[in-house]
Order: structure tokens, then C-alpha cells, then sequence
């Protein structure tokens, strides 16, 4: 059992960046992809940012060339950095061991004009 808990949110201004961070309980090496996934008022959730065991990353669309993921296997952490930010980008994030039910419980993200 691993359990996911997330940090780093809060306000900042359009432009601005955050980092979020996802502490796991136990060893990440073992789990191959993990993920940022975010939900905005009204709208369903959806992944931002995966990256494999071998450190390969998926970005969507929307956040390309803006946010960058990585991960610390010793350390067990799950990162976001996310640069350049948009009041679009104003939603709960949540971490997740990606096909497993590892999830975390989200940090909020707020982003003002």
C-alpha cells in the first residue's frame, strides 16, 4: 500500500510559478508510471503530466513548455514544476500512481489575474 500526499499549492499571479509535490509513503521504484492529474470547478479531471520508470513524459497540450515533471525514486517524490502560469491552470491537483489506486488527495492551485 502506498499512500500519495501532495503540497505546493496555493495563490500566485498569472505568470507566476509553483511547485508541487507528491510524497509517497513507500518505494516508488517499483511503480512504472505516475502522474499529475488536475480538476477544475466544473470540469472533469484530466491528466497534465506522466513520467515512466525510465523517465520518459507525457505532457497535454495545454500545459507543453510550461510544466515539467520528474520524479526522485530514493526519495519517493513526485514533482510539478510549473512555470508561466494561467488563470486556466486554476484547479485541484492530484498525484496518482497511474493504473493502480494510488491516488493522493489533491493540493489546490490558484491562479489570479
Amino acid at each position: 500500500q502506498v499512500q500519495l500526499v501532495e503540497s505546493g499549492g496555493g495563490l500566485v499571479q498569472a505568470g507566476g510559478s509553483l511547485r508541487l509535490s507528491c510524497a509517497a509513503s513507500g518505494s516508488i521504484l517499483s511503480i512504472n508510471a505516475m502522474g499529475w492529474y488536475r480538476q477544475a470547478p466544473g470540469k472533469e479531471r484530466e491528466l497534465v503530466a506522466a513520467i515512466n520508470r525510465d523517465g520518459s513524459t507525457y505532457y497535454a497540450d495545454s500545459v507543453k513548455g510550461r510544466f515539467t515533471i520528474s520524479r526522485d525514486n530514493f526519495k519517493n517524490t513526485l514533482y510539478l514544476q510549473m512555470n508561466s502560469l494561467k488563470i486556466e491552470d486554476t484547479a485541484a491537483y492530484y498525484c496518482a500512481a497511474l493504473g493502480t489506486n494510488y491516488w493522493g488527495k489533491g493540493t489546490l492551485v490558484t491562479v489570479s489575474s
